[in-house]
């Protein structure tokens, strides 16, 4: 199947999407003739012009409900309008999860941003921080936009992603039209290059993020860290999961975040027993991660106590 593009603008209503995406649609260098699909979950002040577009080759499709996001949608579209990209305005109430399980297998999502109101954002993260998180999760750059400096601080902003993201790109966008590139340096809170990397119960979370999202740095690197294990029937006895239960915004979206580990006779170790593991870091293809994952060779493990708060978060 050919392989569709996938741009995907978010964030909440009246943060900049629409103005956005209108002059990326008016600039030739995006829009130089490819037949589009523009798909708007919401709709805001702002309104598309068609008539400005560079070609008029783009075909707007509004969805007034999330319930409406399913695979059969966009197959109908692209069985109507033959198209070879998608945009999408997608609604900040929604969450993006429905979205991405929506998207049929040869959608690949190419990009995406989030545009966020300096003036209202910290509201929104005070009263619907899981939506705030949703948003900031997976995005690989974030516009602050309607910045006043005597009012936000860029440091708050900063801090608001980077307790998400570490890897997002951050834009300012000054309510005098100057736009500036966030350049503030994030110190890990451990030692990448130690012979030993000690992450402390504290900074399970962090750690964890940064394995995941920055792998290759961590390749052949050693580590110790204290985690809960656990393992089914269908692992080999030389094999187990080690991790910490981990909270990323509210009570509700805790979610067990492991990696695999590799020794001998782990499976000696109930599930639930809390373990302090030393081990070589290895990315490699392991069926548990369904690709390339890391995959730690245990050098020692002991038996550790529980710590005070059992569930890391990112704070």
């Amino acid at each position: 199947m050919q392989e569709i593009p996938v741009y995907l603008f978010t964030g909440f209503l009246e943060a900049g999407k629409t103005k956005f995406m209108q002059g990326t649609l008016e600039d030739e260098r995006f829009n130089s003739g490819e037949k589009t699909l523009l798909l708007v979950c919401e709709e805001g002040e702002e309104e598309y012009d068609a008539s400005a577009f560079s070609y008029p080759n783009v075909s707007i499709h509004t969805v007034e409900n999330e319930s409406d996001l399913k695979a059969a949608l966009f197959m109908q579209l692209q069985e109507e309008l033959d198209f070879e990209r998608v945009m999408i305005e997608y609604n900040g109430m929604w969450q993006l999860k429905n979205l991405y399980a929506a998207l049929p297998d040869n959608y690949i999502v190419y990009q995406e941003l989030l545009f966020i109101d300096a003036q209202t954002i910290l509201g929104y993260n005070a009263n619907m921080r899981s939506l705030v998180v949703d948003k900031l999760s997976n995005c690989d750059a974030v516009i602050f936009n309607r910045v006043d400096t005597d009012q936000v601080d860029t440091m708050t902003l900063h801090k608001l992603v980077r307790g998400i993201s570490r890897r997002a790109e951050i834009a300012y966008e000054l309510t005098s039209g100057e736009v500036l590139t966030d350049d503030i340096e994030d110190p890990l809170p451990f030692d990448i290059n130690a012979d030993v990397i000690e992450i402390h119960d504290r900074d399970y979370a962090l750690w964890y993020r940064d394995l995941m999202e920055e792998m290759g740095k961590y390749n052949g690197k050693t580590v110790r860290f204290k985690g809960v294990c656990a393992r089914d029937k269908k692992m080999k006895d030389d094999t187990m999961v080690i991790g910490r239960h981990v909270m990323t915004c509210c009570v509700e979206d805790i979610s067990y975040m492991p990696v695999v580990c590799v020794g001998d006779n782990l499976a000696q170790y109930a599930n639930g027993t809390w373990l302090t593991v030393t081990a070589r870091i290895s990315i490699e293809k392991n069926k548990i991660y369904r690709g390339a994952g890391p995959v730690l060779y245990v050098q020692k493990l002991e038996k550790a106590v529980e710590p005070e708060e059992a569930v890391a978060t990112f704070y």
